[in-house]
């Protein structure tokens, strides 16, 4: 059960973030993101807020229902993206989100199996770098928000790994690979 629920919440993540750049932030910019501070006085992409819970509930998906499963969640949740954002953004989403999410598969993949909290992190942090970056050059030409992006989704990530170690402690057997 908990592998479908993290499915459909990965799923969810990726056209919620794309209809956030579009519509919700402290600052909207003409033809451009809506923006939200992430500290230190840095601005990103409102999507940030999903993205960052995406690469952890991607992990989980791995975990529970495996690799093909994760692959199946980028393709629905790209698609979705359509039915919410712009063409471009929503293209340029699924790109950086596909590519991504296959280096973060690569990263977690040979760690989890021994350490699950270590492998979140560092596939999370790989898919950060990559997506952040080719999101903003394709869906903005420009990387100029790229330090705020990851700092944002840094926070995220944090944030969903600290409730996915919580829960684990509680329930062992919930978070165990299948």
């Amino acid at each position: 059960m908990l592998g479908y629920l993290a499915l459909a919440g990965f799923v969810a993540t990726i056209p919620a973030a794309n209809w956030l750049i579009g519509h919700a932030g402290t600052v909207c910019t003409p033809n451009g993101p809506c923006l939200i501070p992430v500290g230190f006085g840095l601005m990103a992409p409102s999507g940030v807020l999903m993205i960052g819970l995406a690469l952890v509930l991607r992990d989980l998906v791995q975990r529970r229902l495996g690799v093909l499963w994760s692959l199946a969640g980028i393709l629905v949740g790209a698609a979705l993206s359509w039915a919410v954002a712009a063409p471009a953004l929503a293209l340029a989403s699924a790109a950086a989100f596909l590519f991504s999410e296959l280096a973060d598969t690569a990263v977690y993949t040979p760690l989890a199996k021994k350490r699950l909290i270590a492998a979140v992190w560092a596939s999370s942090l790989v898919g950060t770098v990559i997506d952040s970056t080719l999101f903003l050059w394709l869906a903005f030409g420009s990387v100029s928000l790229l330090p705020g992006l990851v700092l944002g989704k840094v926070w995220m990530v944090a944030a969903a790994t600290l409730v996915l170690w919580i829960l684990r402690r509680r329930d062992p057997d919930a978070f165990a690979a299948r």
